[in-house]
């Protein structure tokens, strides 16, 4: 490193854009990391509860991942291909049809997008518009599905929704479920459809998060979820449901709506869907749907090859049988058993989410940030979402083996009963 390189943080206040948000609770410099941790150059660690905010779910570098992405790369092995056919593209689709698709009785066709999630939805709503020739999509109160202008328009949260500098259309919104109390959101939203003074346009689709990440963990019941399908087909609309944290097993199974008993007509999916933290995304859409012409919608780095070398062993390693989606219950037990431990200390807190997309509801933002915070201190890397950041999110790898989950659970239960006796909260 020449002299007059800068070695500490400086650096980062000085050039990186004011739009950087996780280092600034998170400010360690990492260096490497492997499984559900994380180390700094001089070997502090981490214990990793956020996993690249549910982009690692199978956790940092795992070695058979590693192995096949190396070996690619050390045979001069395609890196950038646009949507060439590639070798490394062909297994994986063979992976994910046998392995994925054709288990569940899924026909959808594979469409690769730009790299990002906010690009899948917006693949999505496009083909749903194009299909039914509408323009209206009904999505939900407290729904995150990305910030471009497209998929920000389906978005609730108003923080990210102020940046957009323009009016964000095409989108009407309705009550998640049990959003509001004694409101059957998709009675209602059933009522005003059929209701020809409804003033709700005719939809292109109904899109969801079946469990909603960046909202606040609520979880939508596959009645819901079924009721929601049933309305958008009666009114010719499509159900999307944006799987992209949600899905790759966060639930405890692969799709998050594995066992609702419902077909989407489009899935998107991004963020674990690689394996091992490289950008890839995916628009699952059912071939009567399939409307796009070549290049439609289209990007340069809509092929990355080097996440479908990883991604295939990924299926193959962990989907393979069912024995992944067994240890996922088991862990989804600990999970639910330790954070009512941690809500033991605040009074009112109580659990939201589901398999091991859970947390606990602490009531107060400024209360789950300084749990959070003092989590980090104590060495655990760990998040908070909803609308006020109420909640305290575990993201942990599903990889996490039990004994450092206990001993990440034993740090956030520290942390929150220190902070809840700071702050003259304790339970009595």
């Amino acid at each position: 490193m020449p002299k007059d390189m800068e070695t500490n943080s400086s650096i980062y206040k000085r050039r990186e854009s004011n739009a950087r948000s996780y280092c600034r609770s998170f400010t360690a410099s990492f260096d490497t990391a492997r499984g559900s941790e994380l180390f700094t150059e001089d070997g502090t660690r981490y214990i990793d509860f956020l996993a690249g905010c549910s982009s690692l779910n199978y956790g940092h570098n795992d070695p058979d991942m590693k192995d096949a992405l190396v070996e690619h790369i050390l045979k001069d092995g395609i890196t950038h291909g646009l949507d060439f056919h590639t070798e490394a593209k062909e297994a994986f689709l063979h992976s994910f049809n046998d392995l994925i698709l054709t288990p569940r009785g899924m026909d959808h066709k594979v469409m690769f997008t730009g790299p990002t999630g906010a690009n899948a939805v917006e693949a999505a709503m496009k083909i749903a518009r194009k299909v039914t020739g509408r323009t209206n999509v009904i999505s939900f109160t407290n729904g995150f599905h990305g910030v471009t202008m497209g998929a920000l328009a389906a978005t609730g949260n108003g923080y990210h929704r102020g940046g957009a500098g323009m009016d964000k259309a095409g989108v009407t919104r309705m009550p998640f479920e049990a959003y509001a109390d004694g409101v059957d959101s998709a009675a209602l939203l059933e009522k005003m459809l059929s209701d020809p003074s409804g003033g709700i346009d005719a939809p292109a689709a109904i899109m969801l998060e079946t469990v909603q990440g960046e909202g606040g963990l609520n979880a939508a019941s596959a009645e819901f979820v079924k009721k929601l399908e049933t309305i958008a087909h009666a009114h010719g609309a499509l159900l999307i449901i944006d799987d992209i944290q949600a899905g790759c097993g966060r639930t405890g199974t692969f799709f998050s709506f594995d066992e609702m008993g419902v077909k989407p007509d489009i899935v998107t999916m991004a963020k674990s869907v690689s394996g091992f933290g490289l950008p890839m995304a995916l628009v699952l859409v059912r071939p009567e749907h399939d409307v796009f012409g070549p290049a439609e919608h289209n990007g340069t780095f809509r092929g990355n090859t080097h996440a479908f070398v990883t991604a295939r062993v990924a299926i193959e390693k962990f989907w393979a049988d069912d024995a992944f989606k067994t240890e996922l219950a088991r862990k989804s037990e600990l999970v639910t058993s330790a954070l009512q431990e941690v809500a033991s200390h605040i009074p009112g807190a109580y659990l939201k989410g589901r398999g091991l997309m859970q947390g606990v509801d602490v009531g107060c933002g400024d209360l789950a940030g300084d749990i959070c915070a003092r989590a980090y201190e104590l060495g655990l890397v760990v998040e908070t979402s909803g609308p006020n950041d109420e909640v305290v999110k575990i993201l942990a790898p599903l990889t996490t083996s039990e004994q450092l989950f206990c001993e990440g659970f034993a740090i956030l239960s520290t942390a929150a009963r220190e902070v809840a006796a700071k702050t003259k909260i304790a339970a009595q």
